[in-house]
C-alpha cells in the first residue's frame, strides 16, 4: 500500500512539472491567435428587406443565444501576468490531482498536453466567451494520435471503443442540443468532441459522470451567474463548466458513480 502510494505521488510530480512547463508556451501562443471575426452588423432600418422564413427551432430559441460582449483582444489577455502565472499554477495542480488518482498509465500521454490547453480554454472562454477553433482543432488531431498510442502503452484495445463512444455520446449530446435549443454555441460542441474520447478511455464510469457533471455544472454556473448579473439577456460561457465537470470526473468519476449506486 506504501508503495502504490509512493508510485501515485511520483506520478502527481512528474505529471506537474511536465503540465507547468507545457503551460509556459500558453501566453506566446496565445498572444498570436488571430481575433475571430466580427459578427455581421444589422441592416439599416431604412432599406428592410423580407426575412426568409425561420425554422421551427430558430422560431422557438432564437432569444436564447444574445449577442456577445465586446471581446478582450487575446494579445491583451495573454499579456497579463496574472493569466500566465494561473495557467501554469492551475496546469500542475490539475495534473498532480489527475496524476495521483490515476497512477503511472498510458492515458498520461494525452492527458498531460491535454491539461494546460484545457485550463487555457477555461480562462479564454471565461474571458471572452470565446473557444478558439484554432486551438481545439489541433488538440482534436493531437488527441486522434495519442489516444491510440496509450492504447498501445496500456496494452487496452477496448478503450479505443470507449473513446469512439465517448466523442459519440458526448459530442453527440452536445450537438443535438446546440442544434434544436441553440443552449449554447459551437465552441461547446467542438469541445465536448475532444473531452468525450478523453473520459471515454478512462472508462465508462467517467464518460457517464463526466457528461452527467457537465450538463449540471453548466446548468447551476449559468442560472448563479444569470443571478448574479440580473439579465436573461447576457452570454455566459458554458466551456469552464465542461472542463471542471470533466476534471472532476477523471478524479473521481468511479467513486462518484458506486456512490450513486452505478
Amino acid at each position: 500500500m506504501a508503495l502504490l502510494a509512493a508510485d501515485h505521488l511520483m506520478a502527481a510530480l512528474t505529471t506537474a512539472l511536465a503540465c507547468a512547463a507545457l503551460a509556459l508556451a500558453a501566453s506566446p501562443l496565445l498572444s498570436r491567435l488571430p481575433e475571430p471575426a466580427p459578427e455581421p452588423e444589422p441592416e439599416s432600418e431604412s432599406e428592410p428587406k423580407p426575412d426568409p422564413e425561420p425554422a421551427a427551432a430558430d422560431r422557438l430559441f432564437s432569444r436564447t443565444m444574445p449577442p456577445p460582449p465586446e471581446k478582450i483582444p487575446y494579445a491583451t489577455l495573454a499579456a497579463r501576468r496574472s493569466f500566465r502565472t494561473g495557467v501554469v499554477a492551475w496546469s500542475a495542480a490539475a495534473g498532480a490531482a489527475i496524476a495521483l488518482a490515476l497512477g503511472w498509465t498510458g492515458a498520461l500521454l494525452y492527458l498531460v498536453p491535454l491539461v494546460p490547453v484545457c485550463v487555457v480554454l477555461l480562462v479564454v472562454d471565461w474571458r471572452t466567451t470565446f473557444l478558439p477553433t484554432r486551438v481545439i482543432h489541433p488538440t482534436y488531431l493531437g488527441l486522434a494520435v495519442l489516444i491510440p498510442l496509450a492504447a498501445l502503452v496500456d496494452r487496452d484495445l477496448d478503450s479505443l471503443y470507449r473513446a469512439g463512444w465517448g466523442w459519440l455520446v458526448v459530442g453527440g449530446w452536445f450537438w443535438v442540443f446546440w442544434f434544436v435549443l441553440r443552449a449554447w454555441g459551437f465552441g461547446d460542441v467542438r469541445l465536448a468532441r475532444v473531452l468525450g474520447p478523453a473520459l471515454g478511455y478512462l472508462g465508462w464510469s467517467h464518460l457517464v459522470v463526466g457528461l452527467f457533471a457537465m450538463v449540471l455544472l453548466g446548468g447551476l454556473g449559468g442560472a448563479v451567474l444569470t443571478v448574479v448579473h440580473r439579465s436573461l439577456r447576457r452570454r455566459y460561457p458554458y466551456g469552464p463548466f465542461m472542463v471542471v465537470g470533466a476534471g472532476l470526473a477523471v478524479v473521481s468519476g468511479p467513486w462518484l458513480a458506486t456512490s450513486l449506486g452505478y
